[in-house]
């Protein structure tokens, strides 16, 4: 089978078996938002396409595909760190939340201190971070972006918008652990 080919019968493949593939990831990851299984596929795909060695089709695309969603799984259950909901106690026996810090809940004097340190930090996290990074971060986690349609829209890559966000992610965390520590 030539490469053209066998490119446009995994092309038909995943046309014709995407929905079946993203809920197949989102079964295995029980608290997945619905981007991380499409995420996932698509992931897997651009690598099917990406192969370094394309002159040999793969035999058995179905399995194939199926194999690498099974450990590209695995592998984001093992990667995956503990989220910081925004309805968690701030501390512990405090009636603080952090959704509280990011809205405006009018005079509390008790939290009122805490929740001003709270969203400086958060803030000046922001404010830290590399232009494209914070770009992702507000575009995603403030108005509601997908990582898909910023990749269409900037015209950069899933991959390189995902290692930002997580990036961002990552020193806004460490910004407001230091928080919980003192």
């Amino acid at each position: 089978m030539d490469k053209e080919t066998w490119q446009s019968k995994a092309v038909a493949f995943v046309v014709k078996e995407r929905e079946k593939l993203v809920s197949y990831v989102r079964r295995r990851i029980d608290d997945a938002a619905d981007r991380d299984g499409e995420d996932i596929v698509q992931d897997i795909i651009l690598n099917i396409f990406n192969r370094s060695d394309v002159s040999e089709p793969i035999e058995h695309l179905t399995a194939y595909i199926y194999q690498s969603l099974r450990h590209r799984v695995t592998d984001y259950l093992r990667k995956r760190k503990e989220t910081l909901s925004l309805d968690a106690e701030f501390s512990e026996g405090s009636e603080l939340r952090l959704r509280d810090v990011l809205r405006d809940t009018g005079c509390d004097s008790e939290n009122e201190e805490l929740r001003l340190d709270i969203r400086r930090r958060l803030f000046a996290a922001l404010d830290a971070l590399e232009e494209d990074q914070r770009a992702v971060v507000i575009a995603t986690e403030f108005e509601g972006h997908t990582i898909r349609s910023l990749a269409e829209s900037w015209h950069v890559p899933i991959g390189t918008l995902l290692a930002r966000r997580s990036r961002a992610l990552s020193r806004i965390r460490k910004a407001l652990a230091e928080i919980h520590e003192s």
